[in-house]
């Protein structure tokens, strides 16, 4: 069994410790919050993140990141994915020589545009990166309840070997060498749950939903292949899965704030929706590439107030008729 350090004590985070001690490895989390460490080290709870769950008795969790990391052979990288650099910079002073990490948020950094694997790599130039995507809900994962994820490390036997070796009763890994793919379904996904749930709250109905999903996934296509994703990766649980899961259920934050938004609802007080920080650079790397996403595009105004729900709906419906194609433009 392994000795495994997670990065972040949010749900996500507490989630997938939860599940790799019930497999019987050895954890230790690390978090910003002190009394959020204590209070999974003593009373076995996180109820801010994850409510009444119980965790392991033997999960531990420290805000000393010296301690969390001492021995790791698995760094989890699962802080949100605009706080993935700064992470991976305090790690360099006490991070194992020969520990692999692994990025789990999902988003493309809106400074630079890099994908969370590139972000830890240029922190950490001397240690191999892969990543953890797919359609999970961490309420599910902590209860133990069974969830499948894609695992893709630069090579696809290390990949096939870290898989088995982190699978479970509750968690089956699927192996891939696409990195690329993995992230780009993980991250863009978000920003099209924002837009379905904008459509669920402006009540536009359910057939308006499904044709979003489609063409949503699509643009997903489109412009991950462009960025060097491969199709057929975007077709699995990472891509494809991830999206029907995200928006479908407003136990997913960013289907959750679109609801919200297309309600015309304050939504200054909810929890983090990392497609909010993503439609930004994404819509910025699709126009460097010449690829049309208007899905993706009116997300992206409505957001940033330029334009209204109904507006959007406008928009979209209005836009000259085109031969369906998940590689032709929109």
């Amino acid at each position: 069994m392994s000795r495994i350090c997670i990065l972040g004590a949010g749900a996500w985070g507490t989630a997938l410790a939860a599940a790799f001690v019930r497999q019987g490895h050895d954890v230790r989390m690390w978090g910003r919050n002190s009394g959020t460490c204590d209070e999974i080290s003593r009373l076995h709870t996180n109820k801010a993140y994850i409510g009444d769950a119980q965790l392991p008795e033997k999960l531990r969790a420290t805000p000393d990141m010296a301690d969390a990391l001492e021995k790791s052979d698995i760094v989890l990288f699962v802080a949100p994915a605009q706080s993935t650099g700064e992470v991976a910079r305090q790690t360099a002073a006490h991070l194992p020589s020969g520990a692999l990490l692994i990025a789990c948020a999902k988003g493309i950094d809106n400074r630079t545009g890099q994908t969370q694997s590139e972000v830890i790599a240029a922190q950490l130039p001397d240690h191999v990166v892969g990543v953890l995507s797919g359609p999970s809900f961490a309420d599910d994962v902590v209860r133990g309840l069974p969830t499948a994820l894609t695992l893709a490390m630069p090579e696809q036997e290390m990949a096939q070997s870290l898989a088995r070796e982190l699978s479970g009763d509750a968690i089956r890994l699927y192996a891939s060498d696409d990195t690329v793919g993995v992230q780009i379904g993980g991250s863009l996904k978000n920003v099209m749950a924002i837009a379905v749930g904008i459509c669920r709250g402006g009540g536009m109905g359910a057939s308006a939903e499904a044709a979003l999903i489609t063409r949503g996934y699509a643009e997903l296509v489109r412009l991950g292949v462009a960025m060097g994703a491969r199709a057929e990766t975007l077709m699995g649980l990472s891509g494809l899965g991830d999206l029907v899961l995200t928006c479908s259920s407003e136990l997913s934050r960013n289907f959750s704030y679109g609801i919200a938004v297309g309600r015309g609802q304050d939504v200054s007080g909810l929890r983090l929706a990392e497609g909010v920080h993503t439609v930004s650079i994404a819509n910025r790397i699709a126009e460097q590439h010449n690829i049309s996403c208007p899905v993706m595009h009116t997300a992206g105004l409505v957001l940033s107030g330029g334009m209204s729900a109904e507006e959007a709906r406008a928009a979209l419906m209005s836009r000259p008729i085109k031969r369906e194609s998940p590689q032709a433009a929109d």
